[in-house]
């Protein structure tokens, strides 16, 4: 009796006798012969549903939900891709740094994907090497090129239906690596749908062109982009009766050495994931619940908005800080300029000084611009009027600021009866101003000389991140002053638990235990590779001080980084906390002082973290302080405090 299924039976059965036992084994371990199934290979073996472009491991935590969804409940193939490895993060489990980290890194991830149910996973090779809020520097310091055409072959060889990648938008606190992976997905995609776009990927690799029918990066869209939203239900369970969240959990605890073992503990639901639009072949309206909505319709070209004519009407617009610049002269190049409106005019002004804005106007017609300010008591410019045409004006406005975030708002009035035709405003948040002394040289091991020097206030209002109990939970004051050779600090921290996990060894990552940051920008810097950015613990797992720099273009232990730093520490007599004192070699910071007074940007962080019985090198981060505290502000020296070297 021939057992396989859908065998046809052309001759009559005959009469043999076959053992019961022997039908029941055929039945056991004959597999049927058309079940056996050609293996996939080829270009079929590669073809994607979703590909993620990331700048870190670790980064699929913004989206792993979404993605263990598709991966596990709809059965959708998912591959990442990462522009590095990771190897300028912390390490909260080991000594490994640098290209040790980053081999690490990669097992936790590839750990971690498994869980979610992502297979495929590739890499950019490019550095990760600190943090940074500039996403011209990243892609500076990376091989672009590189970067786009690796990514190109990697579209063109997968050929997704979705690709997720992370904001491209220069926002306060937001990672420059981060914008600049979603920078690189946009230019890819559009590079793999272009045929003249690295032509030897076609003519001697055997790739086609290939036009990704959606584009998302992970976050939430403002009022003012005209695209859509995606909002990504993840309730669900699984066949083992886990549910999607907790195995989400699971996934993300393999990240150990980011300290993100804590994933594996149970809590509170997830909210949907929401994703927005950057391209699309599909137009599904404003709103989607699913990112595979309107694929069958998909089109051969992406949709963007109407063009609308070139307006003859007048138009006013605030010069933005440079970040914002650069990334709106990039999305135009890239044609996504119709989503800018995501972003705000904010910059900083001095407090209780003037700032000079500059406000571009467009076919401004006779008439007058008024001003206005949110808040009362801040000086705001008189009315200026036009008695011509001018096609395009930039016109300087002196405003004065205040201790306070301030909105200036410009209207231009045309007309009989006399109306606002056009408008536009911007935020003014304020960086703190003081001065450093000339002195005689200091000796950073002796009180002389130091209590002399002005004091200024970090209290826990002045937060960057985290929460601060209380004054006695963590606060400081510092001094600063200048001789013809160093600038000397001297900061003293308030902390009723002072932390020295870090071991000799591991003089790095200072942001994982109490530490202090010294920030120092030479002049006008839009990134940290041309400042000097020094890390000081107090005391290591030995009781001695030891510091390296981070952040800036010479990264290492402050003895081999800059030898000619001097540094002190002490606790506190009453226990209270502790005091550092550093002499830092002007030279090293990049600081010209032949014409006196000087004006530099600087800032002092506290970092606290109360966790007394920390193993050695873990993150205990728990709140961070700052003279001039913004999000994200170690990695932003616009928004540092100010600075004058007397004379």
């Amino acid at each position: 009796m021939d057992l396989r299924r859908g065998a046809r039976y052309d001759k009559p059965m005959t009469r043999t006798f076959v053992p019961r036992t022997a039908i029941l084994i055929g039945i056991l371990f004959t597999a049927p012969a058309n079940a056996q199934t050609e293996p996939v290979t080829g270009a079929n073996l590669l073809k994607t549903d979703i590909l993620a472009v990331l700048a870190h491991p670790d980064d699929e935590t913004m989206l792993a939900a979404t993605v263990a969804r598709y991966a596990l409940v709809e059965k959708k193939n998912i591959a990442h891709v990462y522009c590095t490895r990771g190897e300028g993060g912390g390490n909260m489990v080991g000594t490994q740094w640098g290209p040790a980290l980053g081999i690490l890194r990669e097992r936790e991830l590839r750990d971690c994907l498994d869980t979610l149910g992502v297979r495929p996973c590739y890499f950019l090779d490019q550095v990760d090497w600190a943090y940074t809020e500039s996403a011209s520097m990243t892609l500076e310091k990376w091989d672009r090129e590189a970067a786009v055409e690796r990514l190109t072959r990697l579209i063109r060889t997968l050929r997704p239906e979705i690709i997720l990648t992370m904001s491209p938008f220069p926002s306060p606190g937001w990672h420059g690596h981060h914008q600049a992976a979603g920078m690189l997905a946009v230019e890819a995609t559009a590079a793999a749908a272009d045929p003249q776009q690295f032509p030897l990927q076609i003519n001697r690799e055997g790739l086609a062109a290939w036009r990704t029918p959606k584009l998302y990066y992970r976050g939430s869209k403002n009022d003012d982009q005209p695209t859509s939203e995606a909002a990504i239900n993840t309730r669900f369970l699984l066949p083992d009766g886990k549910s999607l969240q907790d195995t989400v959990r699971e996934a993300l605890s393999n990240h150990r050495s980011q300290g993100f073992g804590r994933f594996s503990r149970g809590g509170s639901l997830m909210p949907p994931e929401t994703f927005v639009r950057l391209r699309s072949t599909v137009d599904n309206g404003p709103a989607e619940d699913d990112l595979f909505a309107g694929l069958k319709n998909a089109g051969t070209e992406w949709i963007t908005p109407p063009q609308e004519p070139k307006s003859k009407a007048p138009a006013l617009s605030f010069e933005p800080r440079p970040a914002v610049t650069q990334f709106l002269d990039w999305a135009k190049t890239n044609s996504i300029d119709h989503l800018a409106g995501a972003l705000k005019s904010d910059i900083p002004a001095v407090c209780r000084l003037t700032t000079e804005l500059h406000l571009n106007v467009i076919n401004a017609k006779p008439g007058t611009i008024r001003f206005d300010a949110s808040i009362p008591g801040v000086s705001i410019p008189k009315p200026i009027s036009f008695n011509e045409t001018q096609s395009h004006l930039v016109i300087p406005v002196t405003v004065q600021t205040t201790d306070r975030d301030v909105e200036i708002d410009a209207w231009l009035y045309q007309g009989d009866p006399f109306f606002p035709v056009a408008g536009t405003k911007i935020t003014l948040h304020p960086v703190p101003l003081t001065s450093a002394p000339r002195v005689e040289a200091l000796t950073i091991d002796q009180p002389a000389g130091w209590a002399s020097l002005p004091e200024l206030p970090i209290s826990p209002s002045q937060l960057v991140q985290g929460k601060v109990e209380s004054p006695q939970d963590c606060s400081a004051t510092f001094r600063i002053a200048h001789d013809d050779q160093f600038f000397y600090t001297e900061v003293t921290v308030t902390d009723d638990t002072i932390v020295s996990n870090i071991a000799p060894n591991d003089i790095r990552g200072h942001w994982r235990s109490d530490s202090v940051e010294i920030c120092i920008d030479p002049g006008g810097s839009e990134h940290t590779l041309t400042c000097f950015k020094l890390g000081i613990f107090p005391f290591d797992s030995t009781g001695k001080v030891r510091a390296a720099r981070d952040a800036d273009a010479n990264q290492g232990p402050v003895e081999e980084t800059s030898p000619g730093t001097r540094l002190f520490s002490e606790q506190l007599a009453d226990g209270t906390g502790y005091r550092i004192r550093a002499a830092i070699p002007l030279a090293d910071t990049r600081i010209q002082i032949s014409e006196l007074p000087v004006n530099i940007g600087f800032n002092i962080i506290i970092y606290d973290g109360d966790k007394s019985d920390a193993s050695p090198g873990e993150n205990i981060n728990q709140a961070r302080i700052a003279w001039s505290p913004r999000p994200g502000i170690q990695g932003r020296p616009e928004d540092w405090g100010r600075v004058t070297l007397e004379r």
